[in-house]
């Protein structure tokens, strides 16, 4: 029984002694021992912010999203201005060579001359804000030292950003009222060209429906004599003393055009009118597409706190409107909103009164 327990005893010891052998080899350096813990430190604080919320964490993740669309957009901007110049040429040629022709030969003179005035006039609104949208810088804030006051710095351009002022990741720089980047005009749309853009969206959106429904009978009438084509094109193939269709190619295109323009007008003047009267409601409560998301959550951060937020920028509906068309007295109406005007928008978009006004600041 003493030899039993003597060598089991050894046999600990040698086992003990193995392991810490093995420990001991190992065993990390002094200096990595006394570095690992504040590594460790540095990790855990990297994933700590007060001020991370569920925003950040979704730009965070969506970070490679945001950037591919950013230089898709950007790579792809002449394709889509080429792509709404085509495809308004296209519309054109139709109304002057099929529409118009029909038009004289039945109207009587009367709605000749408002079609031909009316039409002519869309076109050059259409045209002229288009022209204007694209090519107008939308402003942007100094880059160089100044006394102008700011809310806050960009994170890439590092520069002061006056009120109302974003950074815009396709154009990458900050934009002064920036409402949003329009693939359709390769242009963001700030405060020096706002204006363009919103005319350019409603003339379209007018001229679209002006198209669609003054073609809506002939659409009508060209689909269902497509339709009797097809119709006596598959009965000659089984019936071969069928007569053949007596239209030529030259109608059978005519009827296909004026599909093709009911189809894109109709459509374009559903969507383009939709996303019209959206800017619409923004422009009539003083705000931007970007301001009506940050204003609806400081609604409700406010709520909860039993507050109500009111947006620094809304002088009313009316003034609303007239500060953004640039209306300062009765005549502008008609030579800054019924014409063509190339107008620049009141104020310098760094400074801006925030203190609302409800009354009529229209002079009499």
């Amino acid at each position: 029984m003493r030899w039993c327990h003597s060598s089991l005893l050894h046999l600990l010891c040698c086992l003990r002694l193995r392991v810490c052998t093995r420990k001991c080899r190992v065993r990390l350096p002094v200096r990595l021992r006394e570095l690992w813990p504040y590594v460790k430190l540095v990790l855990q604080s990297l994933q700590y912010n007060s001020l991370t919320n569920s925003d950040v964490v979704f730009d965070s993740v969506f970070e490679p999203v945001f950037w591919t669309v950013d230089r898709i957009t950007r790579w792809f901007g002449m394709v889509f201005v080429c792509l709404v110049v085509v495809l308004t040429s296209s519309i054109l040629l139709i109304c002057y060579t099929i529409l118009l022709p029909l038009v004289i030969s039945t109207y009587s003179p009367g709605w000749v001359v408002w079609h031909l005035c009316y039409g002519h006039w869309n076109l050059v609104m259409i045209v002229f804000h288009y022209y204007k949208a694209t090519k107008t810088a939308p402003g942007y804030p100094p880059i160089v030292k100044n006394d102008i006051p700011f809310v806050s710095v960009c994170k890439k351009c590092i520069i002061p950003k006056p009120a109302r002022t974003h950074h815009c990741g396709i154009c990458n720089r900050c934009i002064l009222k920036m409402d949003h980047h329009c693939p359709w005009l390769n242009n963001c749309v700030g405060h020096l060209n706002q204006r363009y853009f919103f005319c350019f969206c409603l003339a379209m959106a007018l001229g679209c429906m002006y198209c669609s429904i003054s073609g809506r009978n002939l659409f009508l009438d060209a689909y269902n004599t497509l339709e009797l084509l097809l119709m006596l094109f598959s009965s000659s193939k089984t019936n071969y003393q069928t007569a053949s269709p007596p239209y030529t190619f030259r109608d059978r295109m005519v009827h296909k055009s004026i599909i093709y323009m009911w189809v894109l007008t109709s459509t374009v003047a559903v969507a383009l009118g939709g996303l019209t009267i959206w800017h619409a409601v923004l422009i009539s409560r003083g705000e931007t597409s970007i301001e009506r998301h940050i204003n609806f959550k400081e609604t409700k951060r406010l709520a909860k706190r039993g507050k109500v937020y009111k947006n620094p920028f809304n002088y009313g509906k009316f003034n609303n409107w007239k500060v953004f068309l640039g209306v300062q007295k009765k005549s502008h109406w008609l030579t800054r909103v019924l014409l063509p005007s190339g107008h620049a928008p009141p104020g310098d978009g760094l400074t801006w009164d925030i203190f609302p006004f409800k009354r009529d600041t229209l002079p009499v």
